[in-house]
């Protein structure tokens, strides 16, 4: 098999790059006979940080035909890493490892309260027993994922069983996400200490620079929240019409500030249609980030923060390659010329 190389200018810095493929990493030491198969402007693939593909509606089952063809719409956008905290079901041996999915880690099911989030989907442990099953996910798959608030006026997790579920998370060395959208919970998960926060609707701007010192990350799914905000809007009055539209309208602005407060934010699309990794970058600036660093929280910053390094010598051979840089026009997201996974270029997916 030839060995493929790509040249170009990589970002972040914009420096000129010339990387061949070596089995699945990448190195600069030039190797005879490669094939060039793409030059451009170079990202070391994009991330989705927050996506839940293998179901077609919330609630339904783990269906393997649907989960491969949400895979395959990721990595048409050029995702090559995909974060997952949250499945309806355990997925594939091959989730995560074949030529046609993205790399991937997940939380397995959701843990959430009784009574609460979408029926047939996730596990509903007592608060006692909450903590304990916590660990137990992670230390299958290095996540958990705790609903630790839900619809307008229910029961918010205590913070006294988040805090035990975190040190019991990490203690078996893994990293555990919430689901947030009300204030009282986002305080709760800041305080607990959780690895990241995911929505983070209603979280109080005072809290960020906490979570900045202490690495919490914030996951926005700004795109899928401002988009529900014009629904929620033509609703009837009520608290819980106020609740949202008043968080969702200002959602925007507490990712900008995240950002400037120097949290780790990450860029995820939440729900269907998969692929759209584009829509929530360009959310992100119209908040009033810059394209630099929106880029950035669906590329090397989300990698890093997921333990992948960019497009260095020895690094993943993953990389996605545009005509012109995308920073100065976004545009340039929705036609990859190129995909590169584990150090091929994805058929079918790009523009030779």
């Amino acid at each position: 098999m030839a060995v493929l190389r790509v040249r170009g200018f990589a970002l972040p810095e914009g420096e000129p790059v010339d990387l061949y493929a070596d089995g699945d990493r990448w190195t600069t030491d030039p190797v005879a006979g490669a094939e060039l198969v793409a030059e451009g402007w170079l990202l070391p693939g994009l991330v989705d940080a927050h996506t839940h593909p293998g179901a077609e509606a919330p609630g339904q089952p783990l269906d393997a035909e649907v989960l491969r063809e949400d895979l395959r719409a990721h990595l048409a956008s050029g995702v090559t890493f995909i974060r997952s905290p949250g499945l309806a079901g355990d997925p594939p041996e091959w989730f995560g490892r074949a030529d046609d999915s993205p790399r991937a880690v997940h939380a397995g099911p959701w843990l959430a309260q009784a009574g609460q989030f979408f029926e047939g989907w996730g596990r509903r442990p007592g608060l006692d027993d909450l903590p304990a099953v916590a660990a137990e996910q992670a230390a299958r798959t290095g996540w958990a994922k705790v609903v630790i608030d839900w619809r307008f006026g229910d029961d918010v997790i205590p913070a006294s069983v988040l805090r035990e579920a975190v040190v019991r998370v990490h203690a078996v060395g893994g990293r555990i996400a919430v689901h947030s959208q009300h204030p009282a919970g986002g305080a709760i998960a800041v305080e607990a200490g959780v690895d990241s926060v995911e929505h983070g609707m209603g979280l109080d701007p005072e809290l960020l620079p906490r979570m900045a010192r202490q690495g919490t990350a914030l996951t926005p799914t700004l795109s899928g929240i401002t988009a529900s905000l014009e629904r929620a809007r033509s609703q009837p009055d009520g608290p819980a019409k106020q609740w949202y539209v008043s968080g969702a309208s200002v959602h925007g602005r507490l990712t900008a500030a995240a950002i400037e407060a120097g949290v780790t934010v990450l860029a995820g699309t939440d729900s269907r249609p998969h692929g759209a990794i584009a829509t929530e970058i360009r959310a992100m600036v119209a908040a009033g980030v810059s394209p630099h660093q929106a880029i950035a929280c669906a590329s090397w910053t989300a990698r890093s923060y997921l333990g992948l390094s960019g497009l260095v010598d020895g690094a993943p051979a993953d990389a996605v390659v545009f005509d012109a840089d995308p920073r100065t026009d976004l545009g340039q997201l929705d036609k990859p010329r190129a995909v590169i996974l584990r150090g091929k270029r994805v058929p079918g997916l790009d523009r030779s």
